[in-house]
Parts: structure tokens; C-alpha cells; sequence
């Protein structure tokens, strides 16, 4: 390789190469590679250092970094050498060699030890302030952005040191030095979110001032030239041309701009907390600048302004109450303000020569209309020509299409109807001829405008002046022909079945003969197995059509073809299929034979007792033949002796139908309730058959008065609550509370006098109240409050914690009948003596909180601070039901807490600590086995930890968050399966961060992945730690998949040990396939 002639040392030089990266990675704990490695560092290196032949020194620095990417650990003892020979080379004469030497410790810095790394940034930071010549600075700036992006964790603590530096140079009147400057700035952004936060204000008041960096060319009167322009496009070379010492070629200040909207993008997409800011200062900066005339740059700055819009989404709507959404409400106020501007800098450009640059107006228009729907209503007239043109232009790419396609959908999806109602005419024929395209993507994006568009030609939930009688022709035969069509692919069936129901349900009473037609068509679909759950749908859509559709031709066969789909072993199809069975018995029930209803009724099923009720209302069947056919599955499995095979759900479904049933025919009602109390005292009847007669009883009574039974009810109920079974017991204490409520006046008193005398009975008696406190309309529990409560409080410290948990569960709902004097008293009782009494009353608190806003909301925002105080208690008991409280708030109604987080976190952390004084060891036997204490508790604090990443993400910080995850990593096997979840979710939500810890994340999960059950252990043993593995390994999947994550050495250096483990390698290959196979992400059950 160090001959002098040039062949010689090419081969010899691809030889090395193909050596060195088909060597086995060190990992796999060869020695080979690590003495080859070993041979041919000291050539290389010396090769580099003293060679006078440019094409040597690059062959021989390229394999080096070959080498260090991919072996750089095995080299250790070699790094310093390395550094110091590839530092004199950033000077070197020759960019090239500059370029690759930057690349080559771009590697190093991946394993090397601190004391190496602090060398180089040291000797980096005392280059740059000598500042020999911009050239090197050039290089030196190029480096250290190298280096961040490499290791960008390691540069953090000097970024003191480096920062003024390359400001200083930002002001230097070199075009490529800023751009260097800013691409540094960038991936300290990127890499170093925590150190480079008091050097934000100032880089980003850099990026602005560069952005519009464009000093050859004259932007100012731009407006009046637009249209000469038109006429004579080459109107500016001409002027240039003139000049010649300065030709545009020459121009790079569009590499400026372009590394500050990068730079601008990265700062955007990372800091939600300055949104506010953004659209004071930046937002103005970016729309001006959307007149770019570099495409390239263009492009980035459009895509740093989606980032802005991205960010400025409103988090989903559930999470945040009223209270919480005035700080986005600004940000959107202020967006809504810049709209015209944005509309009047992009709308010209719609037409625009470029494909690049009209598709990023579109991404950008699309982003705006999902971050504020309505908001370019006034502005639909300068858009839809864009549209239009896009559309219709045949030379365009299909992407092109696809994407005005797509906003075009956003924007109808997004806006009033009425604003589109002028531009029918000319939106309607290009989509009709997109329908017919024959690039099946077009078609089916097409297809789905369509809908949206006949949605929009005729609201029918309002009047309307609009005729969209016109338009028919137009749109009708091309949909058919797609639906007809059986040769296309199934995206295209599946859309072209919802457009032609979408036709239908608005405009059937256009469409005349061809309805018929088209309906036969919808049969036909739904024969067939693929697409008739879409066919489902569709039907369900057009029954419920206000048009009142004649769908009479089709009833006689489409109903058995309907019946016979609840036998299908599909869940999705089943449901759909009882909403089109339920809407069409509600809409066309006098056009139903009773031949018909027989082929329904015929498979009772389950999930048939809903459908049930709205057959009650055609009933077509008397009424003990329908009461007959309700209960027979239940009879039959009681009378056979069978265990119930129902499901529980089947019991309340059929009570529910029976109540329907009683309350259409009020006469046959005493004698139902009588049979079912019969049923009840008889020893005969099986269990199965009493739940359903209490839960009948139940439903009953809960609407209606059931006077005629009173005395015998009371002590049926009474009687049942000693059976042996539990679902009888239950079902009792469900009816005892339903019946009340139907008659507070009797049972009410009755129900709390039985609490006081029975302590026997008092947990089955304390349902009921829950049943009687959750179902009551509030008014008429006001007289009972008092009773009820002083009831409550004598019961709280019980030692029962399972009664402790009704007791409190009615405390909270009885607190939201009079919140307002309720829950102050539920404070004061915070103080009270006995941890049981406390922790009933913390738990009470948490039933309090719902997922919809309440009155309560606004007194518990101002007092949950002191309940949340409980989680610093000395009883651990009460921690963990404070920990709970705190859960549901972060779940249900995060704005109770946010502001509350900096006071409460600490004690949060606090709790996922191992204690070892709640360790203790307990005799069995002859083992003895461990039992901690304190894993209750921590598991409650490690559920919120995760709570908290989905609705206040933007008030952890993320690192000191990461410690403890770290922590509970190599916890219990509980702690350990919620911190793998935790940190898959956090690979997708902050990907930065999880990078920089990524050496200190992966130790325990190779410690999980590699361990081996003892050879004796009991099967459950085997089946933890095989779960364990699995969930470690989904977890290493979800690391995998963060950007930029190869380049970690220890990460790399996993996955080969994966890939070689045969059994590691088979368990990622099944975790891969399950992950293929779930479209959503895994997210924890919080119920």
C-alpha cells in the first residue's frame, strides 16, 4: 500500500478494507480482530502522519475510520496515538484530507475516554481562539459540529467554552464559516437540549438575522416587477450579466439561509416552552421569507414552519380542561392573526413552476388547517385556483396530486360548508377526473374528496340554499364505475363503497332509477368477505339517512346475509353488523316480515339482547313469547345443570331488555316481578337464574316503583346475601341499591339502619349504597346527606381494606352531590388520627376526579395541593393511595396538577426508591423467602411516572426523570416490566435525551436479556422471566427504531451479541413480527 505505483496501492488499499469489515465484531469476543487491529493501527497511523502522497493519506485515513466505527473499542490503548496524529491533519493543505480526518474522530470520540476527549475539545477550543486563518477555522468550527453530532451527550460541558467562540464567527463576512457556525449551532441543539438553554435567546436572534441573509439580490420591489417578470423570465441574468465581475454562481449565501432555517427547525421542534415567543419573533420572520427564491432553502424554511405548526397542535382535547389551554390559546390567537399573511405569501405560489416548492405550500397549508380548523374560510377563493391547477395539470407528478388531494380533504373536512358552495364548479370536474385516474393512489384519494365534497354540497343538518341537483351527473356514474369494478385494488373497493354511501345517504332522492342499481351493487359487496364490513357500514350509514331512503328491494335479502354475520367469529363485523340491524328495525320496522325477524331472533346471542330492545318496539310478538325467548338461554343453562356459559355481560344485557319490555306493557309488569321473586326463594333454581332475576328486579326498580312487593323484596334480598354464591350476592346488593333508588323514602332509611346492625352484612349492604349514591339524581339525595355521611365516617377506619375502598368510593360520589360544603370537610378529616381514616379519605378524593369536567373541578384545583401532602405521610399505606390519587388526576384531568408538579415530584421520586428497611424475610418452612414492604408503593409511583410522560410531558425534566427510570431498571420484576414500557414510550417522545443516556439504559437490559433461569426452578419461574425477556426486548425494539441510534457503540455492540445469540435472535424476530402485525404503539392499561 506504500508502494509508488498507484495500482498497487488501490488494490492493496480495497483489500484492507474488505479485511477489516468482514472481521467479527469484537463483541463476539474474538482475538483475532483484536490483533489484526492491533498489526495495522501503528502502519496506518504513521502512514497518515508523515506521507507526502495526498492519495495515501486518504486511503489510509478512510480505513482508520473504518476501523474506529466499527471496532473502535478494541483499540483502546491506541487512542492516544490516533488523536495525535489526526490533529495536525485539520490543517493539512488539503481540504480533502481535512474532511476525512473530521470523520475519522467524528468515530473516535464514539468510544474513546474522557481524558482523550477533553485533549481534543481543549485543543479544538485553543485553536479557534488563535484564529491563524479562516480556513482552519473553517475546519476547526466543521469539527467540533462533527463531534457534537457524533457524541453530542460528551460535548455538553464545554459548550461554556465553545459557544461565544462561534458566535464570534458568526459575524465574520465569510459565507461558508456561518454556515459551519449554524450547522454547529444545530446539533448542539439537537445533542445538548439541557447545556445549550441560556445560549437559546442568542442563537436564535442569529438564525433570524441570517435567514434573510441575502445580499445580491433585491427583494424590495419585488411586487411591482412580479408581472414584467412573468413576461421575461431571464430578466434577471440579463441585469447580472451586466455586472461581470459577480456572477451568481458565485452566490452561496443560500447556504447561509439554509443552515439557519435548519438550525431554526431544530430549535422549534425541541423547545415547546417558548411557543409563545416563536410567534412573537419568528413566526413574522418565516412567512417573509416564504418568497425564497433558492428552492432548496425554500423547502427548509417551510418545513421549520410546519415544525412551529406542529408544535402548536393542541395536545388532544380530553387532557385539557378550560383552565389549562389559555397559554396555547394565545399561541393559536396569535397564529390566527398571521393567516392572511400566510395565505397572501403562499397562494401565488400555488401555481408555481416548481413541483417541490407547490408541495411544500401544500404540506404547509394541510398542517395549518389541522392546527385551526375554520381558519382560511375567508381565504378559500385565493386557494381553490391553486388547487384546481394542481389538479388538473397532466404533466404533474401523481405525488403532486396526491398531496393537493389531500389538503383539498383537510380543508373540506376543516371548514363550513357554505364557504365552498361557490367553488363547486370548478372543484368538482378535476376530482371527478382524478376518480377516474388509473393510478389506483390517485383514485382512492379521490374517491375520499368525493365524499367529503357531496358532505359539503348538501349539509343535511341544516337548510341549505345550495342546489346540488346539478352536480349529480357529474359525480354519480364515475363513483359507480369504481364500485362496480371488482379488478381494482381494495383501498380503492373499500373508498368507493363509503363515497357511493356517502351519494346515497345525502343525495338519493337525485339519483331516481339508478338506485335501485346501485343498492343491488351493495348486496353484492356484502357477500363478498373482503369488503363487506365496509358494506356494513355503509348500509348503517344510509338507513340512518333523514332522506328516508326506500331501501325495501334489498331488506328481503339483505337481512338473512346480515344474521348470519353475527355468527362470524369477528368482532368488528359483529358490532357493525348489530348498529345496521339496530337502525334498521328503528327507521323501517313497518317494512319488516316477520319471516324476517325469525331469522334474527333464531341466533340469540349475547351480544342480541340490545337488539332485542328495539324489536320490543315493532313487536310483531306477544309479549310472554318475547319474555320467553329473552330468558330461555339463561333457564336452559340453569335447568341442564351446566355451568353459565353466558358471559356476565349477557346478564345485564337481558336485565335490561326485560325492564324495555315490562315498561312498554306497565300491565304484565307485577306479574313479571312476582315470577322473578318466585325464582328466587325457590331452592330449585340455579344460581345462574337468580343473578338474572335480581338484575331484572334491578333494572326494573331503578325506574319504576316497585310498591306491590316491598315486604317480600326486602327480606328476598336479605335472605340472598347469605348464599353461597358470589355472583348471587352481588346481584342482590345490586338490586337492594337500584330499588332504592327507584323509592328513597322506603329503602333509604331501611339500608343504613341494616349497615349500622349487620356487620356481617355491611360490605354487600355498602354496594348498594354506592349503587343508590352513583344512580340518584342529586336533589333527592340532598335530605339523606347528613345521615348517610355520619354513616360513612363511623366505617372508615374499618380494618377491612376492601371495605375501606366502598366506603370511600361513596364518600367521593357523595361529595359531588354538595362539592362545596363536602369538600372542605373532606379536608378537615386529612388531619384526623388513624392512617386507615386518612387513606380513606385520600381515596375518596380520587373518585372525585372524572375524565368530563364537573362542578367540583374549580374547589378541588384549589385544595388538591393539601390532599396530594399525604404523599409525604409516615404511614406507607396512605402513600400509595395518595400515589393512586395522583395517577387518576394526571390521567383524567391533568390540569388539576401541572402547576402543582414542581412541589409534588420530588416526593414522587422519592417513593420509587428501594427501602431497605421494608425488606424483611419470612420462615417457610425450611426456605425463606424475602418479602418487600415497600413494592406496592413503588409500582404505584413508577404508574404515575408514566401518567405523567402522557399529559405533562412538558413539565418533567426529562433527564432528572431519566435517572430514576434508570433506577427502577434493575428494581423487582413488576418495577422492571413498567420501566421498560416507560422507556419504549419515551424512544418515541424524546428520542434526544434517551440518546444521551443510552450507554447507562442499556446495561440492565442486556443484564435482563442474557440471564438464565436456575435449572430447578418451578414453571411460574420460567414464565417471569421469559415475559421479563420479551418485555425487555420490545423495549430494545422501541430503542432501535430512534434516529441516528447506530451510531451509539454500545447500542451496536448489543445488537451484534443479538444477532449472534441464537436464542436472543429468534425472541427479536417474534417481538419484530407482533409489532408488524399491531397498527397502534403499545400503551400501558391504566384501568
Amino acid at each position: 500500500m506504500l508502494s509508488d505505483k498507484e495500482q498497487l496501492r488501490d488494490i492493496s488499499s480495497i483489500g484492507l478494507k474488505t479485511v477489516i469489515s468482514e472481521l467479527p465484531p469484537a463483541s463476539t469476543g474474538s482475538t483475532m480482530t483484536a490483533n489484526v487491529c492491533k498489526k495495522i493501527t501503528a502502519q496506518l497511523t504513521g502512514a497518515i502522519g508523515k506521507q507526502e502522497d495526498v492519495s495515501v493519506q486518504l486511503e489510509a485515513l478512510d480505513i482508520l475510520s473504518d476501523m474506529l466505527s466499527r471496532l473502535g473499542g478494541t483499540l483502546y490503548s491506541f487512542h492516544s496515538s490516533i488523536l495525535n496524529c489526526l490533529l495536525p491533519q485539520l490543517t493539512s493543505p488539503r481540504l480533502a484530507v481535512r474532511k476525512r480526518a473530521i470523520i475519522a474522530l467524528g468515530h473516535l470520540v464514539l468510544t474513546c475516554s474522557g481524558n482523550i476527549f477533553s485533549e481534543l475539545t481543549e485543543h479544538l477550543i485553543a485553536e479557534l481562539k488563535k484564529n491563524e486563518s479562516t480556513s482552519t477555522t473553517r475546519t476547526y468550527i466543521q469539527c467540533i459540529a462533527g463531534i457534537s453530532r457524533q457524541a453530542g451527550h460528551r460535548i455538553g460541558e464545554h459548550l461554556e467554552k465553545i459557544i461565544p467562540l462561534i458566535v464570534r464567527y458568526c459575524n465574520v463576512d465569510d459565507d461558508e464559516l456561518r454556515e459551519y457556525c449554524f450547522q454547529a449551532f444545530e446539533s448542539f441543539v439537537r445533542r445538548c437540549q439541557k447545556e445549550i438553554d441560556p445560549h437559546i435567546p442568542n442563537v436564535m436572534s442569529l438564525c433570524l438575522k441570517y435567514i434573510t441573509f441575502d445580499p445580491n439580490y433585491n427583494y424590495d420591489n419585488e411586487e411591482e416587477e412580479e408581472e414584467e417578470r412573468m413576461e421575461t423570465e431571464n430578466g434577471e441574468d440579463e441585469e447580472q450579466g451586466a455586472d461581470d465581475e459577480y456572477s451568481d454562481d458565485d452566490d452561496i449565501s443560500w447556504k447561509v439561509r439554509r443552515a439557519a432555517a435548519k438550525c431554526l427547525e431544530a430549535i422549534v421542534s425541541s423547545r415547546h416552552d417558548l411557543l409563545h415567543d416563536f410567534y412573537k419573533t419568528l413566526s413574522p420572520v418565516l412567512i417573509s421569507r416564504f418568497k425564497e427564491r433558492e428552492e432548496n432553502v425554500k423547502a427548509d424554511i417551510f418545513s421549520a414552519y410546519i415544525s412551529l405548526l406542529k408544535q402548536t397542535l393542541p395536545i388532544q382535547s380530553w387532557l385539557h380542561t378550560s383552565d389549562d389551554s389559555s397559554k396555547d390559546d394565545v399561541s393559536l390567537t396569535m397564529l390566527q392573526n398571521q393567516v392572511p399573511n400566510i395565505v397572501k405569501a403562499l397562494h401565488k405560489q400555488l401555481k408555481d413552476k416548481s413541483i417541490k416548492s407547490r408541495q411544500g405550500c401544500f404540506s404547509l397549508l394541510t398542517e395549518l388547517a389541522n392546527v385551526l380548523p375554520g381558519c382560511l374560510a375567508e381565504h378559500i377563493p385565493a386557494l381553490v385556483p391553486g388547487i384546481v391547477f394542481s389538479l388538473a395539470d397532466k404533466s404533474n407528478s401523481s405525488n403532486m396530486r396526491i398531496d393537493a388531494l389531500s389538503f383539498l380533504h383537510v380543508l373540506l373536512c376543516n371548514h363550513q360548508p357554505e364557504a365552498f358552495h361557490p367553488h363547486i364548479k370548478s372543484l368538482l370536474p378535476p376530482v371527478v377526473a382524478c376518480i377516474g385516474d388509473p393510478f389506483y393512489k390517485i383514485t382512492s384519494e379521490a374517491l375520499l374528496v368525493a365524499q367529503q365534497l357531496v358532505k359539503v354540497m348538501r349539509p343535511l343538518d341544516k337548510p341549505c340554499t345550495f342546489d346540488a341537483k346539478l352536480y349529480v351527473k357529474d359525480l354519480f356514474p364515475s363513483t359507480l364505475k369504481r364500485l362496480k369494478a371488482a379488478d381494482i385494488d381494495q383501498e380503492v373497493k373499500e373508498r368507493a363503497i363509503s363515497c357511493m354511501g356517502q351519494i346515497i345517504y345525502s343525495l338519493g332522492d337525485h339519483l331516481s332509477t339508478d338506485l335501485q342499481l346501485t343498492l343491488k351493487i351493495f348486496l353484492e359487496r356484502l357477500r363478498n368477505e373482503i369488503t363487506r364490513l365496509t358494506a356494513v357500514k355503509a348500509l348503517t350509514f344510509i338507513a340512518s339517512s333523514p332522506l328516508k331512503i326506500d331501501l325495501r328491494p334489498i331488506l328481503g335479502e339483505g337481512f338473512p346475509i346480515l344474521a348470519s354475520f353475527l355468527r362470524k367469529n369477528q368482532r368488528a363485523l359483529k358490532l357493525s353488523t348489530l348498529a345496521a340491524l339496530d337502525i334498521l328495525v328503528k327507521n323501517y320496522s313497518d317494512s319488516l316480515k316477520p319471516a324476517m325477524i325469525e331469522s334474527i331472533t333464531g341466533s340469540v346471542l349475547a351480544e342480541i339482547f340490545q337488539l332485542a330492545l328495539v324489536l320490543i318496539k315493532a313487536a310483531t310478538v306477544g309479549y310472554s313469547e318475547l319474555m320467553k325467548q329473552l330468558t330461555a338461554p339463561v333457564y336452559s343453562s340453569g335447568a341442564s345443570g351446566a355451568s353459565a356459559v353466558l358471559h356476565k355481560q349477557a346478564y345485564y344485557s337481558a336485565a335490561k331488555c326485560v325492564a324495555a319490555l315490562s315498561s312498554a306493557c306497565p300491565k304484565e309488569a307485577p306479574g313479571t316481578v312476582n315470577q322473578f321473586i318466585q325464582d328466587v326463594k325457590s331452592p330449585k333454581c340455579g344460581s345462574a337464574v337468580k343473578v338474572l332475576a335480581f338484575l331484572s328486579l334491578a333494572e326494573m326498580g331503578r325506574t319504576t316503583n316497585l310498591v306491590s312487593a316491598q315486604k317480600e323484596l326486602k327480606t328476598v334480598i336479605l335472605e340472598a346475601f347469605a348464599s353461597p354464591s358470589e355472583e348471587v350476592k352481588s346481584a342482590a346488593s345490586y338490586a337492594l341499591g337500584n330499588i332504592s333508588v327507584g323509592n328513597l323514602k322506603e329503602y333509604l332509611p331501611f339500608m343504613l339502619k341494616e349497615i349500622e346492625s349487620q356487620p356481617k352484612r355491611q360490605y354487600l349492604l355498602l354496594h348498594s349504597l354506592k349503587e343508590v349514591i352513583s344512580s340518584s339524581p342529586a336533589d333527592s339525595l340532598k335530605p339523606y346527606v347528613e345521615d348517610i355521611w355520619a354513616l360513612l365516617f363511623k366505617h372508615c377506619e374499618c380494618s377491612e381494606e376492601g371495605t375501606r375502598n366502598v366506603v370511600a368510593e361513596c364518600l367521593g360520589k357523595l361529595t359531588l352531590v354538595n362539592p362545596s360544603e363536602l369538600l372542605p370537610r373532606l379536608k378537615k378529616q386529612l388531619s384526623s388520627g388513624s392512617p386507615h381514616a386518612r387513606s380513606t379519605v385520600v381515596t375518596a378524593v380520587k373518585f372525585t376526579i372524572a375524565d368530563h369536567p364537573l362542578p367540583i373541578d374549580a374547589l378541588l384545583k384549589g385544595c388538591i395541593g393539601s390532599f396530594l401532602k399525604t404523599l409525604q405521610d409516615s404511614d406507607l399505606n396512605v402513600r400509595r393511595v395518595a400515589l393512586a390519587m395522583f395517577n387518576s388526576a394526571a390521567h383524567n384531568k391533568p390540569s388539576l396538577i401541572r402547576d402543582l408538579l414542581n412541589a409534588v415530584l420530588p416526593s414522587l421520586y422519592n417513593e420509587t426508591k428501594v427501602r431497605r428497611e421494608l425488606i424483611r424475610e419470612v420462615e417457610m418452612g425450611p426456605f425463606k423467602h424475602t418479602v418487600d414492604d415497600g413494592l406496592d408503593v413503588r409500582k404505584a409511583a413508577f404508574e404515575c411516572m408514566y401518567t405523567l410522560l402522557e399529559s405533562c410531558l412538558d413539565r418533567l425534566d426529562i433527564y432528572e426523570y431519566l435517572n430514576h427510570v434508570e433506577d427502577g431498571l434493575k428494581d423487582h420484576y413488576d418495577i422492571q416490566m413498567l420501566t421498560f414500557i416507560i422507556l419504549a414510550r419515551l424512544s418515541t417522545l424524546c428520542p434526544n435525551a434517551v440518546l444521551q443516556r443510552l450507554e447507562r439504559l442499556i446495561e440492565p437490559l442486556r443484564a435482563t436479556c442474557s440471564t438464565k433461569v436456575k435449572a430447578g426452578s418451578v414453571k411460574q419461574e420460567f414464565e417471569k422471566q421469559d415475559e421479563l425477556k420479551r418485555s425487555a426486548m420490545r423495549t430494545v425494539a422501541a430503542l432501535l427504531t430512534i434516529p441516528e441510534v447506530e451510531k451509539s457503540p454500545a447500542m451496536a455492540e448489543f445488537s451484534s451479541q443479538i444477532r449472534s445469540s441464537p436464542e436472543m435472535a429468534s425472541l427479536f424476530e417474534s417481538i419484530q413480527k407482533d409489532a408488524a402485525s399491531l397498527p397502534t404503539s403499545e400503551s400501558m392499561d391504566m384501568s
